[in-house]
Parts: C-alpha cells; sequence; structure tokens
C-alpha cells in the first residue's frame, strides 16, 4: 500500500518510507510463513540468537497479530558481522473466524510458532430486502 508522506522540506514521496520493508537490505524485518493446517492456523517466525521469555512480545488487536522483536548485540570482539541487530516489528492479519482464546506460541531452534484454531465464520454479507411503496400504501 502506497501513501504519500511529507517531509520536512515540504517536498512529497508517493511512498510511506517509514515501512521500508520492501528494502530487505535497508530495513530487515522479520521473516514469517503462515498456512492453515485443517482448522489450525499456523504463523512461523525466524528469529535466531534471541532470548524469546525477554525479547519477544506478541499482542492481537482486534483482526491483527503484532510481533515485536528485540535482536540484542552480543560485545564480543570480533572481525565482521551481517547479523541485523535492534528492534523489529511485524503486523500480521489474522483470518476470520480465529478463536482468540486458542492462540499460543513456543520457541524452538530458532523458530517461533504461532497457532490458533479458526473456527466457523459468520457471513459478513447480509442481504437487506427493499420494501416497496406504492402511492403510500406499502
Amino acid at each position: 500500500m502506497s501513501t504519500v508522506t511529507k517531509f520536512r522540506d515540504g517536498t512529497l514521496a508517493p511512498f510511506d518510507w517509514t515501512n521500508m520493508s520492501w528494502f530487505p537490505l535497508l530495513s530487515p524485518t522479520i521473516r514469517v510463513e503462515d498456512y492453515l493446517d485443517g482448522d489450525r492456523y499456523v504463523i512461523r517466525a525466524e528469529l535466531p540468537g534471541i532470548d524469546p521469555a525477554r525479547d519477544v512480545h506478541i499482542t492481537r488487536t482486534g483482526d491483527n497479530l503484532r510481533l515485536d522483536v528485540v535482536r540484542r548485540e552480543s560485545k564480543a570482539d570480533r572481525g565482521r558481522s551481517e547479523f541485523h541487530y535492534g528492534s523489529f516489528s511485524r503486523l500480521l492479519p489474522l483470518p476470520a473466524g480465529l478463536r482468540p482464546e486458542t492462540i499460543a506460541a513456543r520457541y524452538a531452534d530458532g523458530i517461533l510458532q504461532i497457532t490458533a484454531t479458526v473456527g466457523a465464520t459468520e457471513p459478513t454479507a447480509q442481504e437487506i430486502p427493499v420494501t416497496v411503496e406504492h402511492g403510500g400504501k406499502r
């Protein structure tokens, strides 16, 4: 989705520079995969080298799941690193019919897995009949 962003000097840009996830080298993001497995919705996030108890925060807001992660840099001497450190976040849309009380998360071998049960969905479209009046009568 593109939005028009106004910079300090007053110029306009045809896209949102604040969400540069489409520039993977400039703005690293949390890489995820999601899929339905029967009635189970599964999100898997690639998060090696973190302490999940301290560095991962998962929040459900309406129809979205927000994943906030901090990867802390160790102070070991090294020659070169291509790892990305800092704060990362990802907003993931949840499927219709997801039962919020079933959301669970676990972390193993550098992968955070979030699961939830998806039940029957309520129809989102409803046809409204039109009453036709003739000469003030129904």
